[in-house]
């Protein structure tokens, strides 16, 4: 059976906000809750960017079931990878072993902020080094390192959960699958390809598949198509423009000639519980065992949440 998350999406809630919602779909009954890591909104309209480590922090004081996921972090820029290991190590005590740490090589977008933007090739060789420094010391090793992007002269972690914590990386093709299984790491994806799922497994990879799709529910499919355009229009660039971009106005730019209509065919829109189901049985069918559910725009959460204890994840319990 398919676990069904419910995504955190610092880029349209507040903090406070976010925190709530974790609590409401923990009592909705989702399986899990990711929390997306962004400096930046991908467009101004979506209207927000929190700390997402002091969002989940607090929500793993305030939930008491509810696993969590990073969804995903870059460790090689805004954070080192020794910061990454101990903020992912508090979550895991916070959380009481209900965390796993989601990493990536990051966007242009959340990371430019610190400096140049290094090209994709150096951007995973990054991720691979800072998985070197990361996976030790959520053992509970010291780690000494002196590498090609990192060093730690010496490194420790104090506070660790009982188990490590696991790790996720997200991919999009044979490298980062390499490297995700090189680390023994779960798969993390946001398109449902079946062949990532397969390139998974033939190397080696044994972890959870996690997915992510984004709807947008409610009363007036009409209205949902202007949401999902006016705060998503950008969902179908594809990474390998979505993590070039430096800015939202970049992001605006590049998606001028996005309607409503051509949104809509893309995301599902609208009251319809069928056509969300079928969006979500396109992760399930290509073979991801865990799927989180994006619902696009911010005030709609609460509305949403009841939406999704009583109709929609009751619908998905057979997927």
């Amino acid at each position: 059976m398919t676990n069904i998350g419910y995504t955190l999406m610092t880029e349209q809630r507040g903090p406070r906000e976010l925190v709530d919602d974790a609590v409401r779909a923990e009592a909705a009954g989702f399986d899990f809750a990711v929390c997306s890591d962004h400096y930046y909104p991908w467009l101004d309209e979506q209207g927000h960017a929190p700390f997402a480590w002091s969002v989940l922090g607090a929500a793993a004081h305030a939930t008491q079931r509810l696993p969590l996921v990073s969804f995903v972090t870059c460790p090689t820029m805004r954070y080192h990878p020794t910061v990454v290991a101990q903020m992912a190590a508090t979550i895991g005590v916070m959380s009481q072993g209900r965390f796993t740490l989601g990493l990536g090589a990051g966007e242009n977008l959340n990371e430019h902020v610190v400096g140049a933007y290094p090209h994709a090739t150096q951007r995973h060789a990054m991720l691979s080094e800072a998985l070197e420094i990361i996976r030790p010391l959520l053992a509970g090793e010291v780690v000494h390192h002196l590498g090609e992007y990192f060093e730690v002269p010496e490194a420790r972690l104090w506070d660790l959960p009982d188990s490590p914590v696991p790790i996720g990386v997200a991919v999009s093709g044979p490298s980062s699958i390499r490297l995700a299984t090189r680390h023994d790491a779960a798969l993390i994806a946001t398109e449902p390809k079946p062949e990532l799922i397969r390139q998974y497994a033939d190397a080696g990879g044994t972890g959870p598949r996690y997915g992510q799709v984004a709807i947008c529910w409610g009363p007036d499919a009409d209205a949902c198509a202007r949401i999902a355009h006016d705060q998503f229009r950008w969902f179908d660039l594809g990474w390998a423009v979505n993590a070039e971009l430096p800015h939202p106005r970049s992001f605006a730019a590049a998606t001028a000639v996005m309607t409503p209509a051509m949104v809509a065919e893309k995301i599902s829109c609208g009251p319809d519980v069928d056509r969300h189901v079928a969006a979500v049985r396109e992760f399930v069918d290509a073979g991801f065992t865990d799927v989180a559910l994006v619902q696009i725009g911010g005030d709609s959460q609460p509305d949403f949440l009841d939406f999704a204890e009583k109709q929609l994840l009751p619908a998905l319990a057979g997927v």
